[in-house]
Protein backbone atom coordinates (compact mmCIF):
# COMPACT_ATOMS: atom_id res chain seq x y z
CA UNK A 1 0.00 0.00 0.00
CA UNK A 2 1.14 3.53 -0.67
CA UNK A 3 -0.19 6.84 0.55
CA UNK A 4 -3.39 7.72 -1.30
CA UNK A 5 -6.55 9.73 -0.83
CA UNK A 6 -9.60 8.14 -2.43
CA UNK A 7 -12.53 10.48 -2.98
CA UNK A 8 -16.04 9.04 -2.83
CA UNK A 9 -17.86 9.00 -6.17
CA UNK A 10 -21.60 8.98 -5.45
CA UNK A 11 -22.22 8.31 -9.15
CA UNK A 12 -20.43 4.96 -8.90
CA UNK A 13 -23.19 3.43 -6.77
CA UNK A 14 -24.56 0.16 -8.14
CA UNK A 15 -27.29 -2.26 -7.07
CA UNK A 16 -26.53 -5.84 -6.05
CA UNK A 17 -29.10 -8.61 -6.06
CA UNK A 18 -28.58 -9.13 -2.32
CA UNK A 19 -30.87 -6.11 -1.92
CA UNK A 20 -28.65 -3.09 -1.43
CA UNK A 21 -26.81 -0.34 -3.26
CA UNK A 22 -23.00 -0.28 -3.02
CA UNK A 23 -20.21 2.24 -3.51
CA UNK A 24 -16.74 0.68 -3.37
CA UNK A 25 -14.83 3.33 -1.43
CA UNK A 26 -11.56 1.40 -1.16
CA UNK A 27 -11.07 -2.06 -2.62
CA UNK A 28 -7.92 -2.73 -4.61
CA UNK A 29 -5.13 -5.30 -4.89
CA UNK A 30 -2.58 -2.73 -3.68
CA UNK A 31 -4.35 -2.73 -0.27
CA UNK A 32 -5.24 -6.42 0.17
CA UNK A 33 -5.75 -6.34 3.94
CA UNK A 34 -8.96 -4.28 3.97
CA UNK A 35 -11.83 -2.99 1.87
CA UNK A 36 -14.45 -0.36 2.63
CA UNK A 37 -17.82 -0.12 0.90
CA UNK A 38 -20.77 2.18 1.54
CA UNK A 39 -24.00 0.18 1.55
CA UNK A 40 -27.49 1.66 1.28
CA UNK A 41 -30.69 -0.28 1.95
CA UNK A 42 -34.07 1.24 1.09
CA UNK A 43 -36.90 1.41 3.67
CA UNK A 44 -38.69 -1.92 4.08
CA UNK A 45 -35.98 -3.94 2.31
CA UNK A 46 -34.43 -7.06 3.86
CA UNK A 47 -31.15 -8.20 2.31
CA UNK A 48 -30.61 -11.84 1.41
CA UNK A 49 -29.02 -14.27 3.82
CA UNK A 50 -25.36 -14.62 2.92
CA UNK A 51 -21.88 -15.26 4.33
CA UNK A 52 -18.29 -14.54 3.37
CA UNK A 53 -15.70 -17.29 3.06
CA UNK A 54 -12.37 -16.37 4.66
CA UNK A 55 -13.42 -12.75 5.23
CA UNK A 56 -14.44 -10.98 8.42
CA UNK A 57 -16.81 -8.04 8.05
CA UNK A 58 -17.86 -5.10 10.17
CA UNK A 59 -20.89 -2.89 9.65
CA UNK A 60 -20.65 0.68 10.93
CA UNK A 61 -24.12 2.25 10.87
CA UNK A 62 -24.04 5.83 9.52
CA UNK A 63 -27.71 6.67 8.91
CA UNK A 64 -31.11 5.15 9.62
CA UNK A 65 -32.40 2.27 11.71
CA UNK A 66 -32.01 -1.40 10.91
CA UNK A 67 -32.45 -4.85 12.34
CA UNK A 68 -29.45 -7.09 11.93
CA UNK A 69 -29.36 -10.88 12.11
CA UNK A 70 -25.90 -12.38 12.59
CA UNK A 71 -25.09 -16.01 13.34
CA UNK A 72 -26.79 -17.29 16.48
CA UNK A 73 -27.56 -13.84 17.91
CA UNK A 74 -31.18 -12.81 18.29
CA UNK A 75 -32.23 -10.10 15.78
CA UNK A 76 -31.15 -6.72 17.12
CA UNK A 77 -31.95 -3.13 16.26
CA UNK A 78 -28.99 -1.07 15.08
CA UNK A 79 -28.73 2.68 14.65
CA UNK A 80 -26.19 5.43 14.06
CA UNK A 81 -22.81 4.63 15.60
CA UNK A 82 -23.43 0.92 16.18
CA UNK A 83 -20.81 -1.57 14.98
CA UNK A 84 -21.69 -5.14 14.01
CA UNK A 85 -18.87 -7.72 14.03
CA UNK A 86 -19.31 -10.60 11.60
CA UNK A 87 -16.77 -13.47 11.59
CA UNK A 88 -15.98 -15.38 8.38
CA UNK A 89 -18.68 -17.89 7.31
CA UNK A 90 -21.24 -16.31 9.64
CA UNK A 91 -24.79 -16.08 8.27
CA UNK A 92 -25.95 -12.48 8.05
CA UNK A 93 -28.61 -10.16 6.76
CA UNK A 94 -29.92 -6.70 7.59
CA UNK A 95 -33.37 -5.09 7.34
CA UNK A 96 -34.20 -1.42 7.02
CA UNK A 97 -36.94 -0.95 9.62
CA UNK A 98 -36.96 2.86 9.44
CA UNK A 99 -38.56 5.40 7.16
CA UNK A 100 -35.31 6.63 5.55
CA UNK A 101 -32.40 4.91 3.85
CA UNK A 102 -30.21 2.71 6.04
CA UNK A 103 -26.59 3.59 5.25
CA UNK A 104 -23.56 1.78 6.66
CA UNK A 105 -19.94 1.02 5.95
CA UNK A 106 -19.07 -2.61 5.22
CA UNK A 107 -15.44 -3.08 6.19
CA UNK A 108 -13.92 -6.41 5.14
CA UNK A 109 -10.64 -8.06 6.19
CA UNK A 110 -9.05 -9.20 3.98
CA UNK A 111 -10.50 -7.06 1.22
CA UNK A 112 -13.83 -8.17 -0.25
CA UNK A 113 -13.69 -10.32 -3.36
CA UNK A 114 -16.76 -11.65 -5.15
CA UNK A 115 -15.40 -15.20 -4.86
CA UNK A 116 -15.81 -14.98 -1.04
CA UNK A 117 -19.54 -14.22 -1.27
CA UNK A 118 -21.96 -17.09 -0.74
CA UNK A 119 -25.74 -16.75 -0.90
CA UNK A 120 -27.50 -18.93 1.67
CA UNK A 121 -31.01 -17.60 1.11
CA UNK A 122 -33.49 -20.45 1.37
CA UNK A 123 -30.94 -22.98 2.64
Amino acid sequence: MKETIRKIDLNSEYYISEGCHIIEMSNSPDDPELSIARARVLPGVVTQWHRLKGTAERYVILEGVGEVEVGDLAPQEVTVGDVVLIPPMCAQRISNIGGTDLVFLAICCPRFEVSAYETIEGK
